[in-house]
């Protein structure tokens, strides 16, 4: 498998966090979301992923984009261990957490977005700084709620084993910290951030252990 990725993606981080945690094996290939105006909108690259975004997942002939359909992808094709575990119920939970976060808190700061308001609106990088911790931190302590207030929640999002929630978790809270964002007042969320860190797939998908880290 190869993953197209970037260093500093959470989508794709979250993917390398399923990819280390089902112990598949899998070459990074590193796409500048930056540099030269953005490698991912090079021809070569937009032939692979239309929508011009990381991650792209090539599998045998099958090429994936999307980070929450390729984590059910691997899901289905390699279930062990799984991250989309237990009941109906149990799994819409799992896919509600992830999707407060993977649809309501990421696309309204990721780097497209970013891009714009300084770029084409010209605000300023403390305005866009401002912009990004205010919509981060709301999402976040809504994902807060969700888990404090949910016997479900265990060591992890959801029980005592890692699940999809925790794969979209870890590195939204990366970011957050990145912008210096406040979260230390969401104690559940901490929690479980630091339970996540002491596994070692969350440590070897970290941002700063890929071979493209500045």
């Amino acid at each position: 498998m190869n993953l197209y990725t970037y260093y500093r993606s959470s989508a794709a981080y979250r993917v390398r966090i399923a990819l280390h945690l089902k112990g598949l094996d899998y070459t990074a290939v590193p796409v500048h979301l930056a540099r030269n105006g953005g490698e991912q909108h090079s021809d070569a690259y937009r032939a692979l992923n239309p929508n011009e975004t990381v991650p792209t997942l090539q599998d045998g002939a099958l090429t994936l984009s999307q980070s929450l359909a390729i984590i059910e992808y691997l899901d289905e094709t390699h279930p062990a261990p799984p991250l989309l575990p237990g009941t109906p119920a149990d799994r819409a939970r799992i896919r509600s957490i992830a999707q407060t976060i993977a649809c309501d808190i990421h696309p309204i700061d990721n780097l497209r977005v970013l891009q714009y308001l300084t770029g084409t609106l010209g605000i300023t990088e403390a305005q866009k700084s401002a912009w990004y911790c205010h919509w981060v931190e709301r999402g976040l302590a809504a994902v807060e709620r969700m888990l404090a207030d949910d016997p479900r929640t265990g060591a992890f999002c959801h029980g005592d084993a890692p699940t999809l929630a925790d794969c979209c978790l870890v590195p939204q809270i990366a970011n957050a910290r990145r912008f210096h964002c406040r979260f230390d007042h969401l104690p559940t969320i901490a929690r479980i951030v630091r339970q996540c860190e002491s596994v070692e797939a969350f440590r070897r998908a970290a941002p700063d252990q890929q071979p493209d880290a500045e």
